[in-house]
């Protein structure tokens, strides 16, 4: 029985016919957790569409060697592009939502911080969970198949990400919303979806949200934690006007 080829993201282009070096967390990956060997094959991507048949050539102490083959034209992203602008929960929790976002092919995500975050960063802070969540991202997109690694803003404050604008069809997600993410009205090319923190937006957050031309929306009659609430609307997004 054949088992499934690993695959690989690469930050570098690739080319067929180049050798690359894998390093890091690739390289530790290969080697000491899947236990792969020279001669066995890995598909790589880097992000730019399509992925690449290659081989192991060597592994050496701190790095793999393969030889990068054919290259496949294979997209597997979403027709919607989805911005998911999330407020900033706790530890495991924003992992969670990176993580389940990817899989459900998310475009972006804007990590929001907002009046009621329990989670305060500094710029350095920041930079390094900006790391960590693209990890994450990336983890997710070698497991699930895309071609293509969402985009991860810096966190930014609420009223900023309001000021930039958005684009397509505008939903904050409200349990007191007077219309339903379902009813949405076709067809959609585009949509951000405005998800508070655990506790929710406050009160004056919700109202620039509106201004910003947000429509509150609510997906049922029960309250949902935050990273519920980010997977269900993504999923209904997508079974509607994505590819679910």
């Amino acid at each position: 029985m054949s088992r499934n080829v690993a695959r690989v993201y690469v930050e570098a282009p690739l080319a067929p016919g180049r050798r690359e070096s894998l390093q890091g967390g690739a390289a530790n990956h290969v080697a000491r957790v899947l236990r792969l060997r020279a001669g066995d094959p890995l598909t790589l991507f880097d992000g730019r569409g399509g992925e690449y048949a290659a081989q192991i050539e060597a592994i050496r102490k701190d790095a793999v060697w393969v030889v990068v083959g054919e290259h496949a034209a294979r997209e597997r992203e979403s027709p919607l592009p989805v911005t998911l602008a999330q407020g900033i929960s706790r530890g495991e929790r924003m992992d969670w939502v990176i993580q389940k976002a990817t899989e459900l092919g998310v475009a972006r995500i804007a990590p929001l911080l907002t009046e009621r975050s329990v989670v305060h960063l500094d710029a350095q802070q920041a930079r390094k969970r900006v790391q960590h969540w693209t990890a994450i991202a990336i983890a997710a997109c070698e497991q699930s198949g895309r071609t293509r690694v969402p985009k991860i803003e810096s966190p930014l404050a609420l009223q900023a990400f309001l000021d930039m604008g958005s684009e397509g069809e505008r939903i904050v997600l409200s349990p007191h919303g007077s219309r339903h993410l379902a009813e949405i009205p076709t067809p959609l090319s585009a949509a951000t979806v405005l998800i508070g923190p655990e506790g929710g937006l406050a009160p004056a957050e919700a109202e620039a949200a509106v201004r910003a031309h947000f429509v509150p929306m609510r997906m049922g009659p029960r309250i949902l934690r935050t990273e519920t609430a980010a997977v269900c609307a993504l999923t209904l997004l997508q079974h509607r006007f994505g590819d679910l």
